[in-house]
């Protein structure tokens, strides 16, 4: 028997582009054919500490790519830790086709979204068919610990899987810091997958997880073959952990 479980896709770069509209498409029809509404929520929260220009940024390239995919677009201004017990934003998620999780800062996703009701609500609805997507500070949040390029120290995430650990933009970041993903590798959890997912590139769970997009994901520590990359196409023995 399959899970009602919506589809879930962790991004290395490129939300709301061009370049991944087939992608971003995918997952809402397989939201829809689960019974969920065409519907696109934007959560642009990695960027709240940001100026309103950028909020603006992302409000703007997110409507464009719900016009190139054909769906009705809802941007949900969750800046503040407060607007996570929102009510009317809370009623906004109800039967969404897609949740997409914006880039920026991915401990400061945490911090506003960390045991709150938008977030309780959200793992509902991804639990019943709803699909379930974030890109760079977005895919990091989702595990259970945030491992940073740039800092040394770990964060904790949100815990939806807990164990996975995202780098995202990995073939933008790898020619420059071959150190800092020998320490960050050392940080991780000794049980957990660590991922380097480069830019313009998903890994998507459905049934199985399988990379989508232009490039690769890097799986780094946990599986037997580790350290190995994967192609476009090419599915990934990972076996997540949900919260």
């Amino acid at each position: 028997m399959k899970s009602e479980r919506g589809a879930l896709a962790l991004v290395g770069s490129g939300e709301y582009l061009p370049q991944m509209q087939e992608i971003e498409s995918d997952l809402l029809q397989r939201a829809i054919s689960k019974g969920k509404s065409n519907t696109y929520i934007q959560i642009p929260t990695g960027a709240g500490l940001e100026s309103a220009d950028r909020i603006e940024f992302w409000k703007e390239r997110g409507a464009a790519q719900a016009k190139r995919i054909e769906t009705q677009c809802r941007f949900l201004p969750i800046l503040k830790r407060e607007d996570a017990f929102n009510e009317e934003y809370i009623s906004e998620i109800s039967n969404a086709g897609l949740i997409y999780f914006s880039g920026g800062d991915p401990g400061y996703i945490t911090e506003v979204f960390n045991q709150t009701p938008l977030w309780e609500k959200i793992k509902s609805e991804f639990n019943s068919g709803t699909s379930l997507a974030g890109c760079s500070a977005g895919a990091m949040a989702f595990g259970s610990k945030i491992v940073g390029i740039r800092k040394s120290h770990v964060q904790s995430g949100l815990g939806l899987i807990s164990n996975i650990e995202v780098i995202p933009h990995y073939d933008k970041f790898l020619g420059w810091v071959p150190d800092r993903i020998a320490s960050i590798a050392l940080r991780s959890d000794e049980g957990a997958y660590l991922l380097g997912i480069d830019e313009d590139t998903a890994l998507v769970l459905t049934d199985t997880w399988q990379v989508q997009g232009r490039a690769k994901v890097h799986v780094l520590k946990g599986l037997e073959n580790s350290p190995h990359t994967y192609i476009s196409g090419e599915e990934i023995g990972l076996v997540q952990a949900f919260a």
